[in-house]
């Protein structure tokens, strides 16, 4: 059964190009380490009619927008294996380059599949 780790997150709209640069450097790491798929999605229509918007739930300030994102792996044990993988060859991209978003803002989770895939 597929396993997705997925992310939500205040990115400020003037960080975003940084923001993509880093996501991009994130996509390869992922991949080459085994990750399924990867996708990085910029808010657009956030002012939805009902439920509660992500600009709402995520506190945005002026000039920032909602970036939703996940990583598709073969199962949770595969997302654990790779994981280790990615986080083994981070320290070597350290200071590379500035945090475009508050962290502690992000929120996370891992997901078992449970429709489609």
């Amino acid at each position: 059964m597929q396993y997705v780790d997925g992310f939500v997150l205040p990115v400020p709209r003037k960080k975003l190009r940084a923001y993509l640069r880093m996501a991009r450097m994130g996509e390869k790491l992922w991949r080459k380490h085994g990750a399924l798929d990867y996708k990085e999605c910029i808010g657009e229509d956030l002012k939805t009619k009902w439920g509660t918007p992500f600009t709402q739930n995520m506190k945005l300030k002026r000039g920032e927008t909602v970036v939703f994102s996940y990583i598709v792996f073969k199962s949770r044990a595969h997302r654990d294996r790779v994981n280790a993988k990615v986080m083994k060859a981070m320290p070597a991209m350290a200071g590379t380059q500035e945090m475009p978003f508050d962290i502690k803002r992000m929120v996370y989770g891992g997901f078992k599949v449970a429709v489609g895939g």
